[in-house]
């Protein structure tokens, strides 16, 4: 196996356990959300708690906080644009749809919408050059695999297509899914701004991931005011039986995981073979809870059928860049 085919295995291996992060803390924004009484609540939670997190490690490393105003320069030379800044945006309306939709979904049922969104994404901002490592063209296992990651999300809720409710809050994670490929490209971008040649890649990581913490804590700030406003304060409190409901914080630091991961491997898999790779991950981590810790429905066969076909979609355009020598 040559260095590239290495790097992409390592990468895709990441972009994996990466899902598995983010299918944690989808369940646990869910639960915390129910708990606080408000979806946007518990986001501000989860993205406020990785933002103090970040900004703490950035007090005591100097390099990684080099690498913020790096970005900062970037900005001010026009190197880098104002909207490649926003993935944290991106990254708040998804915390903000686990806490808003998992509760009746399931983190399964979840995970199969945000994938629809994704994957598709994914191809169409890989072909348009947005991530730091250019165009990547279509080919036919890169159009192969969102195809039948949506053809396995057809099937994981056709059980659930006499719940039409369910179907319509799945809207939510679609989007939420299809926003995600855009996050994770303009991270990347962020990333090779924070960095020089001589600078610690993982300083840019933080950066990137800081970066995003910050415009999507403040994003979820907003939102959770017009929340307020709109239909009156959340109803729930805050979980107070420590330590056996200190899990229900730790979405923040699971985010932390999964953006920095995004952030650190996009350049040098792209954002499809990234997002598939999150994608096995997030459907593998979503049965297993919904399966071992039950929440919503259980899930049944069409949902484990679908989740099967999912890991399929993963490998088809993986086998291809194998056989081709491509990235």
């Amino acid at each position: 196996m040559t260095s590239s085919a290495r790097s992409v295995v390592v990468g895709v291996a990441a972009a994996v356990v990466a899902g598995l992060c983010a299918a944690a803390q989808s369940r646990v924004n869910g639960t915390l959300a129910q708990e606080v009484g408000s979806g946007f609540a518990a986001a501000v939670v989860s993205f406020g708690s990785g933002l103090l997190v970040l900004g703490l490690a950035l007090a005591c490393w100097p390099a990684a906080r080099a690498a913020v105003g790096r970005v900062a320069a970037a900005l001010r030379a026009r190197r880098l644009r104002w909207w490649e800044v926003l993935g944290g945006a991106a990254g708040g309306f998804y915390v903000a749809a686990q806490g808003l939709t998992v509760g009746t979904l399931g983190v399964a049922l979840f995970m199969v919408a945000v994938v629809a969104g994704q994957s598709v994404s994914s191809l169409l901002v890989d072909r348009l050059g947005i991530a730091p490592g250019g165009v990547r063209l279509v080919t036919l296992g890169r159009a192969l695999g969102p195809v039948l990651a949506v053809v396995a999300v057809g099937i994981a809720v056709s059980g659930s297509l006499d719940q039409v409710d369910r179907l319509w809050i799945a809207v939510v994670p679609f989007l939420a899914g299809a926003g995600q490929a855009w996050q994770q490209a303009v991270n990347g971008r962020v990333r090779s701004a924070a960095e020089t040649t001589s600078s610690s890649p993982f300083a840019g990581v933080a950066a990137a991931t800081f970066g995003n913490f910050l415009v999507g804590t403040v994003v979820l700030l907003v939102a959770l005011g017009v929340s307020v406003l709109v239909v009156g304060a959340p109803t729930g409190s805050l979980p107070t039986d420590l330590p056996l409901d200190l899990v229900l914080y730790a979405g923040g630091l699971l985010g932390i995981c999964f953006i920095a991961i995004q952030a650190a491997v996009v350049h040098r898999i792209g954002v499809l073979l990234l997002g598939l790779g999150m994608i096995a991950g997030q459907i593998v981590g979503a049965l297993v809870l919904d399966a071992v810790v039950p929440d919503a429905a259980a899930p049944g066969a069409a949902m484990y059928a679908g989740a099967a076909l999912t890991l399929v979609a993963v490998v088809v355009p993986l086998v291809e860049a194998r056989l081709l020598g491509r990235r």
